[in-house]
């Protein structure tokens, strides 16, 4: 999900701190001392502010951080599960409790399972990647320890090939007019399955390689959209530190390039994100 790379958490921290401080330090020091003074003496309007917003902001850092946050899908690269203009929920418990902002684990509560449709943050493509930190979703394919293969539009786990079956045409809903016609296919993922889109005809193979061992506390993770996503087949794999959470649910959609909603899809569970 490549996202403009601005650290909401980090905002929500600020100011949560701030109104925090500014209506504790009011109501321990100064409020007494007013109320001294008598009825006139009213409360300043930067406390009074604080003390409002306080509470809201805090309940919107808690549910953010800990329970679930939403992202909009901008590209391409997980069609046909996700559309362009896909309001999303992220479940942020799903693989562990972390501080916001420093995405440190303070409970440790699962990890992926292969299939799951997970938000990340970039790990670059070198050290000068300016996308380094970006919100990227993806598909988990390759959990640790694993050997994934990709060859032929076909993946390979530890050495099993993943099976796929056809499901027809894509007819353009949330597509850009270059992918109306591309082959819609079942991946069968062991224990789960999901729609990918490829480009009819040969294979396309631009990375360098097509063999990537998982190591320990990392994931390999792909695009639906297998000819038009980069993915852990360019850059590598995701480590677990980078995670921010689990995609679940679909709970609204406008595509404000094209000017349209896919009002169907609202309400809609993401398959992988059970």
């Amino acid at each position: 999900m490549e996202t403009i790379k601005f650290d909401f958490a980090l905002l929500l921290v600020i100011l949560t701190a701030f109104t925090g401080l500014v209506y504790g330090i009011d109501h321990f020091f100064f409020a007494k001392r007013r109320a001294r003074r008598g009825l006139n003496a009213t409360e300043p309007t930067l406390v009074e502010y604080c003390r409002s917003f306080f509470p809201v902001i805090l309940f919107v850092l808690l549910i953010r951080s800990f329970l679930a946050e939403p992202f909009r899908i901008p590209s391409s690269s997980m069609m046909p599960t996700l559309l362009i203009g896909d309001f999303i929920l992220v479940n942020k418990f799903a693989y562990g409790i972390r501080l916001p902002v420093l995405n440190k684990t303070i409970i440790d509560v699962g990890a992926p399972k292969r299939g799951d449709v997970v938000v990340f943050k970039f790990p670059g493509n070198g050290p000068n990647d300016p996308k380094t930190g970006t919100d990227y979703i993806k598909r988990v394919i390759g959990l640790p320890g694993d050997v994934i293969e990709f060859r032929d539009n076909t993946i390979f786990v530890n050495g099993d090939a993943v099976s796929q079956r056809p499901n027809g045409t894509f007819h353009g809903v949330g597509a850009r007019p270059d992918m109306i016609g591309w082959d819609l296919r079942i991946e069968q993922l062991p224990g789960r399955e999901h729609d990918i889109l490829q480009r009819p005809g040969p294979a396309f193979a631009p990375w360098a390689r097509n063999r990537w061992e998982v190591g320990p506390g990392e994931y390999f993770v792909m695009g639906d959209n297998r000819d038009n996503s980069e993915d852990s087949r360019f850059w590598g794999m995701v480590p677990e530190a980078n995670l921010v959470g689990r995609a679940f649910f679909i709970w609204m959609n406008f595509d404000f390039e094209y000017g349209g909603s896919e009002f169907n899809r609202i309400g809609t569970i993401i398959r992988g994100g059970q």
